[in-house]
């Protein structure tokens, strides 16, 4: 316990860690007992070594396969807790030091997204059960960050106002089109298209499709939406919006030109694009072991330095931005939830190392909201300066017509 005790000591400041080893013996760091005690156990002696060089990749599997567990009331939703209010002190620990630089050093090569790779990473977390996805998300299958006017509203409450918060800020107008880059579900493509649009989709998640032209076909606008199976880079034409929710992040640092480049070409004159993407409000770092190897591989939170920097080498303005804060933290708490309320039921679907994986994935993004640099962006491009109005009052206008209309 020599080399884990030395992290541990460094790394808990706040609140208390016990950590029971493999021979039975006990071990606490933190506050004292005004704080909450997280209680954990190791079954296998070799865990000590492998948390000590790797702490969020091995806390993660040893969950996973059951050696590691907790006790006394404790869970891996507590113990996560207690790692988010202590992170900003692992990384003074030089070994945790030397760790993620050598992460960064690497992270072009994590984030490698080639036409090939991007489909192959796009299903191995998309072409899941649907069954699965319908435990949690809200009816309307949205899978990003929900829109709260107050923490107190309900998920679909949330995900509704989100589609009409995205549709104020496009303007659209019968006939217009537009390109969706990675459709999901299907339920923006059916908003868009009850609005008058003509739409075309693209996912490179033939599951993800398949479920989308049902929608589609349901709400009656099969019409004016054509799916697509294939990588924004594979497009061509024009279109008078180009729309993206909750897909950059699977772009990757070596291919910002690539997407910013891809999206300036495939906009018509006087048209504009706009972006939905998980930011971070620290400077550029690295996607962490865990969900880079099981959840999102190839997967990165850009800085917003990435960003604009990459929309100023391809000349595009960025004609308007918004920042939404907690609105992940609430969207994220509601899928967790749900999850664990309906946890025997995804056991039915897979086995019980993928549910404890789930649990670990919802739980540490829900607290990387909270108490990490996690963020939601919002951002208007345009290959000229006066494509979008000059104030915003359109949006705030527009979204009080839909919110009347829809009530």
């Amino acid at each position: 316990m020599l080399l884990l005790g030395n992290l541990l000591g460094t790394f808990v400041q706040k609140d208390r860690l016990r950590i029971i080893d493999a021979g039975g013996r006990t071990h606490e760091f933190g506050q004292g007992e005004d704080g909450a005690t997280v209680t954990a156990r190791l079954h296998q002696r070799t865990l000590e070594r492998k948390l000590f060089f790797n702490p969020e990749l091995y806390a993660a599997e040893a969950y996973m396969d059951g050696t590691l567990t907790f006790e006394g009331g404790s869970t891996i939703y507590d113990f996560l807790f207690l790692f988010s209010i202590n992170r900003a002190s692992l990384g003074s620990h030089p070994v945790q030091g030397l760790l993620r630089r050598s992460w960064k050093a690497m992270r072009r090569r994590q984030q490698s997204n080639t036409v090939a790779g991007a489909k192959a990473h796009v299903e191995h977390h998309y072409d899941l059960s649907i069954d699965l996805y319908r435990l949690f998300l809200d009816k309307g299958l949205n899978y990003s960050c929900g829109y709260f006017r107050t923490p107190d509203d309900s998920l679909e409450e949330a995900q509704e106002a989100k589609l009409v918060h995205i549709l104020s800020k496009l303007r659209l107008e019968p006939g217009m089109s537009v390109l969706e880059i990675g459709g999901g579900w299907g339920s923006l493509a059916i908003l868009l298209a009850q609005a008058g649009a003509n739409v075309v989709s693209l996912s490179l998640s033939s599951a993800q499709i398949d479920v989308a032209r049902q929608r589609v076909e349901a709400a009656g606008v099969a019409n004016r939406v054509e799916f697509r199976h294939k990588d924004y880079r594979e497009v061509e034409g024009k279109f008078d919006r180009v729309v993206s929710v909750a897909m950059m992040e699977q772009v990757g640092i070596g291919h910002f030109d690539e997407y910013f480049s891809s999206i300036r070409d495939l906009i018509k004159p006087g048209g504009y694009a706009f972006i939905h993407c998980i930011g971070r409000m620290t400077m550029p770092g690295t996607t962490g072991p865990f969900i880079r190897r099981y959840i999102f591989p190839g997967g990165y939170v850009p800085a917003l330095s990435e960003v604009f920097a990459a929309t100023e080498r391809m000349g595009l303005w960025v004609a308007d931005m918004e920042v939404l804060r907690l609105h992940y933290y609430y969207t994220i708490r509601h899928w967790r939830e749900r999850f664990e309320a309906r946890r025997d039921e995804a056991l039915a679907l897979y086995d019980e190392r993928f549910c404890r994986m789930w649990e670990f994935y919802l739980a540490a993004v829900e607290l990387g909201f909270l108490h990490g640099s996690n963020m939601v962006f919002h951002i208007l491009l345009s290959n000229e300066r006066d494509a979008v109005p000059i104030v915003r009052d359109f949006m705030l206008d527009d979204e009080r017509r839909l919110l009347l209309e829809a009530s």
